[in-house]
């Protein structure tokens, strides 16, 4: 299996991944429009047999407290090939992901996901560090990771994402 960076010849395979892990056009459109909008932008495929079965997205959201506005990475959409499921290409595509937003010096990554999930790979619930999300969400999905120890002192607040995930 190879992560590697999107290009724009993977954009209609990224769609139709999409459509298909989630059942809906939403999160697919939603990656579309990032595309032009979000900054910064970390979209990333993985290959097997130099065909495209999983797709990860980062992009920038800002954590607004008594401390200010910072900013950290948020984790979505991620989607697989349903028949790739449960074959280790979800996890490889967050920890390279991971490692990308790491080499980009991004300090903190958010994502609302499955609690039973992304604790393997150091997310913790968000609510531990004063984070939440502006949207109303299980306390046990909405989760932080920090990717330089340290990063989350001072940054408790609320999780604002890039404007067009309210379409969603």
């Amino acid at each position: 299996m190879t992560i590697r960076s999107e290009t724009a010849a993977d954009r209609e395979v990224v769609h139709s991944i999409n459509v298909a892990a989630f059942g809906q056009e939403a999160e697919a459109d939603l990656v579309e429009r990032l595309r032009g909008t979000a900054e910064p932008f970390i979209s990333l495929v993985a290959e097997i047999d130099r065909q495209v079965v999983g797709h990860i997205l980062f992009t920038g959201v800002s954590i607004t407290g008594e401390n200010g506005v910072s900013g950290a990475m948020g984790l979505a959409p991620m989607a697989v090939e349903p028949s790739r499921q449960r074959d280790g290409v979800g996890a490889a595509l967050v920890r390279r992901g991971l490692e990308v937003c790491r080499q980009a010096e991004h300090e903190i990554v958010v994502v609302l996901g499955h609690a039973q999930y992304y604790p393997r790979f150091g997310f913790e619930r968000a609510s531990v560090h004063g984070i939440r999300w502006e949207e109303e969400a299980p306390g046990e999905a909405f989760m932080v990771m920090e990717l330089v120890p340290g990063a989350l002192e001072g940054r408790a607040g609320v999780v604002r994402y890039h404007s067009e995930f309210d379409r969603l």
